[in-house]
């Protein structure tokens, strides 16, 4: 279970990274801020899916088995 919190942090701080980018590209007036919001926008849908895929790689290669954890 540590694992998916792990992930989602590592997502999250993605995602707010290139939001923070992008509003301080837009900020100083650079050439490329227009870039940089479109990169954030595509990692708000990219960046969850991709998480979501890993944890489901996950769960195929290491299934949890729930019969030996009853107590």
């Amino acid at each position: 279970m540590k694992w998916k919190r792990t992930l989602a942090v590592i997502g999250l701080v993605l995602i707010c990274s290139l939001y923070l980018i992008a509003l301080i590209s837009a900020f100083s007036h650079s050439a490329d801020s227009k870039k940089w919001l479109m990169a954030a926008i595509y990692s708000t849908v990219v960046v969850p899916v991709f998480l979501y895929a890993a944890q489901l790689v996950v769960r195929i290669i290491r299934p949890e088995d729930k019969h030996n954890n009853q107590v």
